[in-house]
């Protein structure tokens, strides 16, 4: 006895029209996506900043308490570099207190508004201040997004 045989189905690929579809609509969904992701990395990648400058202010104010002056960022034992590598810091002196500013690196510069970011203690009033150039002169709303508050 023969075993039955089954009838053969014919094995078809995808045709070239139907791979160009898939690729077009792959295409317009990336196109889509990518700006949006960019914007979440770029906010992700300022927090680096931010936590950098509450840990630089922490140490510059605890100085402050056992030196009665003033210190570096050397002298605080803090980098010059945020902890991810995303934002450089600088400390300077400002008239009766004290300028901590990180400014984006890299890839992270293409976060225009908030490139540089500020956090300056004078007269004991601390303000936070952002921008896309060292005159840190953005507006209210766009500083608020700039501090994530």
């Amino acid at each position: 006895m023969k075993p039955a045989r089954l009838p053969r189905r014919r094995v078809r690929g995808f045709t070239l029209v139907e791979s160009m579809v898939v690729v077009a609509i792959v295409g317009v969904l990336s196109s889509i996506a990518l700006p949006s992701m960019e914007g979440h990395v770029l906010r992700a990648r300022r927090s680096d900043a931010l936590v950098s400058l509450m840990r630089a202010q922490l140490a510059e104010e605890r100085w402050l308490a056992n030196s009665a002056a003033f210190g570096s960022l050397a002298e605080i034992g803090v980098a010059e570099r945020s902890s991810a590598g995303h934002y450089t810091l600088e400390l300077a002196a400002a008239p009766g207190g004290y300028r901590i500013t990180a400014t984006a690196t890299g890839a992270q510069t293409r976060d225009r508004a908030c490139r540089v970011l500020r956090v300056q203690m004078a007269g004991g009033d601390l303000t936070f201040a952002s921008g896309s150039d060292a005159e840190v002169a953005n507006d209210a709303g766009p500083n608020r997004a700039c501090w994530n508050r």
